[in-house]
This record gives C-alpha cells, structure tokens and sequence, in this order.
C-alpha cells in the first residue's frame, strides 16, 4: 500500500467516490479527520460513512454488518 491523498487536486479516485453522491448516489460527505470510516456492502454500493469519533466496534457500525 501506498500513501494516497484522500481531499484535494490530487485527490485519489476512490475517495472522489466514497465522497461525491453523483458517484456513489447516497452522500455528499468531506473527510475532517483520520479514521474516517466507510461501509461497502459486497456488490460494491456505498452503505454508510462514519466519523473519526465513531468507535470501529460501536453498535452503530456492527449493526450494519
């Protein structure tokens, strides 16, 4: 793995995705801060964005798995 910029001119393309609603159809959304994350479901669709704050094991992401 690489590192890759995540907002900017140089932004990579699977950030433009998971960013943009014209791409991904659900959400507009601004990455603020690390840990950010996102949910794909197994055929590729955006399912929901988590801030930084959100625990990784925190009922609102497991129930979504």
């Amino acid at each position: 793995a690489s590192k890759i910029d995540v907002k900017g001119e140089s932004q990579h393309p699977i950030y433009e995705w998971l960013t943009s609603e014209a791409l991904n159809g659900e959400e507009d959304s601004i990455v603020r801060w690390n840990f950010e994350k996102f949910l794909i479901d197994e055929q590729g669709n955006f399912v929901e964005h988590f801030r930084s704050q959100v625990n990784p094991m925190s009922k609102k992401i497991t129930d979504e798995l």
